[in-house]
């Protein structure tokens, strides 16, 4: 069984886990790329003029520098980034588990989005078709992306912004709910109905957190959902 998120040597859910000002500027820092990615139709303001190489690696800078930023601001309250993620994978058992989590969810996530999908008649545009990888070293790039996707998305929405938004709340579900508003809006740039999917989405790795109190099956499904949805689209694409 995983170890709790939340232990004697954790803060409690109602601690905020960084100063105001820091969640202030990690918003700034994600909507800006969003919107100025919306208003090119692509991943990155660059990825039209140079193509998806650059696109790509500067995602990848990106996100790790925001994940960067937000251990400085956790380190401010005395947070770690262990708190953030939660649990533990002391055996072979544990990490078995997470993986049988979250493939299961997967599954039932991407079902749920698919209906969603369809009462939105949301069909992928331009930004979502030009997200897929052609050559070998853009496939190479966008398995790095997705993987990292998984690892720096969820500790930044479902550990750092779901975590600070129930504390500011005092309430688990406008937590998971405040957090995957962030989460759609900060991939505005595929469009509004896709946002609006993905905030749902959202809110299901918010749950599924909450009920494991641990991020790790999230990020491994968070990478799985990316990839196939990348080297699939590839494909159809030809």
């Amino acid at each position: 069984m995983a170890t709790p998120a939340i232990t004697a040597q954790n803060p409690p859910s109602s601690r905020l886990v960084a100063p105001g000002w820091h969640t202030f500027m990690v918003l700034l820092f994600l909507f800006v790329p969003s919107v100025l990615g919306a208003r090119s139709q692509s991943l990155s303001p660059i990825g039209r003029s140079y193509g998806h190489v650059a696109s790509y690696s500067t995602v990848l800078v990106l996100e790790w520098a925001l994940m960067a930023f937000i251990w400085f601001g956790v380190r401010l309250r005395g947070v770690r980034l262990q708190d953030l993620i939660g649990g533990s994978w002391p055996t072979w058992t544990s990490i078995l588990r997470d993986i049988g989590i979250a493939l299961a969810f997967l599954i039932a996530a991407n079902i749920v989005l698919e209906i969603l999908a369809g009462l939105l008649k949301a069909a992928p545009n331009q930004a979502v078709r030009g997200l897929f990888p052609q050559g070998r070293m853009e496939i190479v790039l966008y398995l790095l992306l997705t993987v990292t996707a998984g690892i720096c998305e969820e500790i930044i929405f479902r550990g750092y912004f779901q975590k600070q938004f129930r504390a500011w709340t005092g309430n688990v579900i406008a937590g998971v709910l405040l957090s995957a508003v962030v989460f759609g809006a900060g991939h505005i740039y595929q469009s509004g109905k896709s946002a609006v999917i993905i905030g749902v989405y959202g809110v299901l790795f918010g749950i599924l957190a909450e009920f494991r109190k641990s991020l790790r099956p999230g990020m491994i499904t968070h990478a799985w959902h990316d990839g196939f949805a990348g080297l699939v689209g590839r494909l159809l694409l030809k």
